[in-house]
Formats: structure tokens, sequence, C-alpha cells
């Protein structure tokens, strides 16, 4: 006889009593998710930023041209002046009308002379004696124009003697002249360059071996006065050197604009006694502080500053600043008007 099995179902105290395992799933760190949905912000900014198109669109930049004109005593120039792409409106402005549009320098001209090393503080000299000429006192008339008084003592380097440039004199041992070679030189058939050669040559003749002398002309450049190449410095007046110097001052010629107080300031450098500044550009005129600069310096190497301003009219400019610099270094003011000047030229 089969038994049965009998299967009873649990009561339901016992499920309630039962202990249930818990099932835990993993969820992402909330971390990890703010960084992952930063990140694909972020790329999608650079992208955008990326694709923005750059410049003026489709109308491309166009350069612009500019044409300054220079007015010379009987003619006018012009050059065409390109600016740089990254200067600014007034420094363009400034440097064009400070390049004064000019000839085109010829082929061997020698490069300029680096100014970085002139020097912060001049050596002291003893302060010349002042000359006896008067500005208007001599006449302009053929050969009476500037002729020195050539005085030639006999002793040791560095006595003193009296040089003159068109009528102003002046005293000492140490002379450097300073003359401008720039473009409006050539004016008046070349007249003015070809005069102010023929007056410095003159002066240097009447200087001796006890003298020392340099040459500086300018234009936006200085040149001075270097036989055999020698260092800048000051060259004794002996009859060879002055040949020498009569060569270099025939072979100038004129071009360029004008920048005056690199050469003021290469000759007082050299702590002379004596210098004649001539020019025909009363514009563009030294600042008041360059001028303030020079006389400073002047005054310490014991430098008296002439200077001689060429003009086409019969009389200066009241303001002219070269009247002032001459007063500041205790100096002589000279006016020559270029009219009075021949076309033939004696001693040529």
């Amino acid at each position: 006889m089969s038994q049965k099995k009998v299967i009873r179902a649990p009561n339901e105290a016992a499920i309630k009593n039962a202990e249930i395992p818990e099932v835990r799933t993993r969820s992402t760190p909330p971390m990890l998710l703010s960084l992952g949905l930063h990140l694909v912000a972020l790329v999608a900014i650079f992208m955008t930023i990326q694709s923005v198109p750059k410049g003026s669109g489709d109308a491309p930049d166009r350069p612009i041209g500019i044409a300054m004109v220079h007015r010379l005593p009987d003619r006018d120039t012009y050059q065409e002046v390109q600016p740089t792409p990254d200067s600014k409106t007034d420094q363009d402005a400034s440097t064009t009308a400070a390049a004064a549009a000019a000839a085109a320098p010829p082929a061997d001209l020698s490069p300029p002379i680096d100014l970085t090393g002139i020097l912060s503080a001049m050596e002291s000299t003893p302060a010349p004696l002042s000359g006896s000429g008067i500005a208007g006192d001599t006449q302009l008339d053929g050969d009476s124009v500037g002729e020195g008084s050539g005085s030639k003592p006999i002793g040791k380097l560095g006595t003193e003697t009296t040089a003159k440039v068109f009528g102003v004199s002046g005293t000492g041992s140490r002379f450097v002249y300073v003359f401008d070679r720039s473009d409006s030189m050539n004016g008046y058939g070349g007249r003015p360059l070809q005069r102010a050669k023929t007056e410095l040559i003159r002066s240097l003749k009447s200087l001796s071996e006890h003298q020392k002398f340099q040459i500086i002309f300018y234009n936006e450049n200085v040149k001075p006065f270097q036989p055999s190449g020698m260092a800048l410095t000051m060259v004794e007046g002996t009859e060879s050197n002055i040949e020498r110097a009569e060569r270099y001052v025939n072979s100038i010629r004129a071009f360029g604009g004008t920048k005056h107080k690199g050469a003021l300031l290469m000759a007082l450098r050299l702590s002379p006694d004596v210098i004649f500044f001539l020019t025909d550009a009363h514009i563009p005129r030294l600042s008041k502080l360059e001028m303030l600069t020079i006389a400073d310096r002047a005054q310490r190497s014991g430098t008296t500053i002439h200077t001689i301003e060429f003009g086409n009219k019969p009389a200066p400019d009241p303001g002219t600043f070269l009247r002032e610099l001459a007063e500041m270094n205790e100096g002589q003011y000279q006016y020559v008007d270029v009219n009075q000047f021949q076309q033939s030229l004696p001693n040529q």
C-alpha cells in the first residue's frame, strides 16, 4: 500500500519571519557625471569659437597711400610715404613730418654714425674768450664774405686763435664746424651749399698746427671728417690735414631732411671751445627741452655755440630758434640772405 507525501505550504507567519537577501545595484557617482557634462559643454564652446570668421568679412582691407610735400625756397618736392602696419596714426604723422621728402641719397653714402655712445657727462675745459664779431657787421659782397682773421701764434699745441664764419668770430684752440647738408641747401642753383663750403675752407685755413678742428656735415644723419677711417676725434690743423679737410668739404653733396640734435650732441662730445652751427632750416626747430639739454652740456664743457642762419628774406623771422640757441650758449647769431649770393663764386 503506497504512502502519499503531503507537502504543507509554509504558513504566513513563517514567510514574514524569513529573511530575504538584499539585491544591490551599482550607480554612476554624481561627480563623474557632472565632470562629463562640463567637458562636453567646453568642447562645444571651443568648436563654436573656431568656426567664427575673422577679419572684416568679405570686404578685404585696403592700404592707404600718403604723399608728403616738402616746400623748398624755390621749388616743391613730393615723396610717397608707406605707413607701417602696426604704427599708430599720430606716430605716422610725426615720423613723416620729421622725414621731410628729399632727393635720393648718392650711391657712395657712408653708413650713419651710431650716436648711442654720446657721453652723458662732459669733461670740463677752459671757457673760450668771447670774440669781437657782431652779427650784421660783415657786408656780404664779393670776397669780403666772412674772411677769417687768420692769426697763427707760435707755441705749444693749444694756443688760442680767432676764427670767423660769415662774420661771426670765435676764440679758442678747439673748433667744430657743424654744417647743414640737407636738400634745401641745393636751392638757388646750389649756391647756399657752395658758399657754405667756401666759407668753411676759408675758416680752416686761418688755423695752424697749434689748434685742432673737426667738421660735421648733417642731414637726417651725421657725417664727420674722419681721414683714413680714423676714429671720431679732433684733428690737428697741420697743412696736410687742412688739405685733406678741403678735399672732404668739396666732396659733400646735399640731400635728405634735417635733424639738428644729433649733430650738435656729437660736436659737444668733443668738448670744443667753439662750435660754428650753420643751417638754412629754422623748421624743424629744436624743442625747448632739446635746447636745454644742449645748453647744459655746452656749459659743462665750456663750449660757446655761434649760429648762422641762411634765409631767402631780407631779415630773419622774429621767433627763430637759432637766435635763442646762440643766446643760451654765450654765442653770436648771424642771418645771411642767400639772395645776395652771386652766381659766380670766388676761389672755385
